[in-house]
This record gives structure tokens, C-alpha cells and sequence, in this order.
């Protein structure tokens, strides 16, 4: 009777062991990362048949992706931010993809990738008389790091680029019957921020 008691009790501790050892399965849960930056890039204006001036511009940005971590190297969610360009304030709203390129562990740099793409909208730019400023798509892939444990808030250094399309209509001069203006913003963005 001994005997099959320590033979049941030492099978119970065989088959307990391996689901103490084990994983449980992941479970998906809130992300967010909040970045401030400066967005870089060259402009071409008062283009005409005889001058052409480009310049170098330097630009304020600001974004937070808040989404849902479904897998240990994925991400998905939606991202907010705030572009001030020299002539408009874009608020860019998209759809937005987080993925670790090295497995997630123990290590305290990883690497990882980033693509946003939605619409931008003017909501807090405010035009002067006469002009209207309406927003367009946006598209912005990246690269960035995330330093820090991965249980963690982390510090996010990240490089990315930015296209983002605006249009505005302009004042009417002598004998015009429409005039309005088509950007194109293409810009390298470097951020700085936080991630949890």
C-alpha cells in the first residue's frame, strides 16, 4: 500500500512538473509609444520659368502609437501626432505597425521596425485670410531602437521617413479664377521618447 502511495505521489510530481516549467500562452496587451523629434528636409518655392529657391527646413513633430501587443514581436494599433511645417500645423491620424526585429528576451537594446500610414487633417492650423489649408495622405516607415528591458518602460531612439501631401487654396489676384498650391512633405524624422 506504501508503495503505490510514493508510486502515486512521485507520478503526480512527474506530471506537475513540466506545467511549472512551462510558458503559459501569450497574452495580448496594451502598448504605447510616445516620441518628440525634429522632422528634416529641403523645399523648392516661388518656382517660376526664371528663379527657382530651395531651401533647408527643420521642422517640430511629435506622435503617440497606442495599440495592442498581439504577438512577442508584434504590435498593432492607431497613431495621433502633430507636424508644424512652416506654413501649416498637421495633425497625420493612421493605422499603425510595431514589429521587433530580435526576438524579445532578457537583452536591453532591440532593434525594431515601423510603418504609419492614414490621412492628415488641419484642425489646429489656423490659415490667414483668404487661404484654406486642407491636409492629405500620409505614409512613414522607420527604424528605431528600444532601450531598456522589454518589462519595462523603455527610452525609443528612432529614424524614419515621412511623406505626408497637403493642398491650400490661396487669395485670387487680378483675373484669376482659382489658385491654390499642392505640397508634398518629404521629411527624415529623428525621435526621441518613451515606450511601455
Amino acid at each position: 500500500m506504501k508503495t503505490r502511495l510514493l508510486c502515486g505521489i512521485g507520478l503526480l510530481g512527474l506530471l506537475a512538473f513540466p506545467a511549472f516549467s512551462q510558458k503559459g500562452p501569450f497574452k495580448p496587451t496594451y502598448t504605447n509609444m510616445t516620441e518628440f523629434g525634429v522632422l528634416f528636409g529641403q523645399v523648392r518655392y516661388n518656382v517660376t520659368a526664371a528663379t527657382e529657391t530651395v531651401s533647408k527646413r527643420q521642422n517640430i513633430t511629435a506622435q503617440t502609437f497606442n495599440g495592442v501587443q498581439l504577438r512577442p514581436k508584434l504590435a498593432v494599433g492607431g497613431t495621433v501626432g502633430v507636424d508644424w511645417y512652416h506654413s501649416a500645423l498637421l495633425m497625420p491620424v493612421c493605422a499603425g505597425v510595431r514589429y521587433d526585429l530580435a526576438q524579445p528576451g532578457k537583452k536591453n537594446l532591440r532593434v525594431f521596425t515601423s510603418l504609419d500610414t492614414g490621412y492628415s487633417f488641419p484642425w489646429l492650423n489656423e490659415d490667414p485670410t483668404g487661404y484654406e489649408t486642407r491636409g492629405g495622405w500620409v505614409i512613414s516607415p522607420g527604424i528605431g531602437f528600444r532601450i531598456g528591458r522589454p518589462q519595462n518602460a523603455n527610452f525609443i531612439l528612432s529614424l524614419s521617413y515621412k511623406r505626408q501631401e497637403a493642398e491650400a487654396d490661396k487669395p485670387l489676384g487680378w483675373n484669376e479664377t482659382y489658385k491654390f498650391e499642392t505640397r508634398v512633405y518629404n521629411r527624415i524624422a529623428f525621435r526621441l521618447g518613451l515606450s511601455f
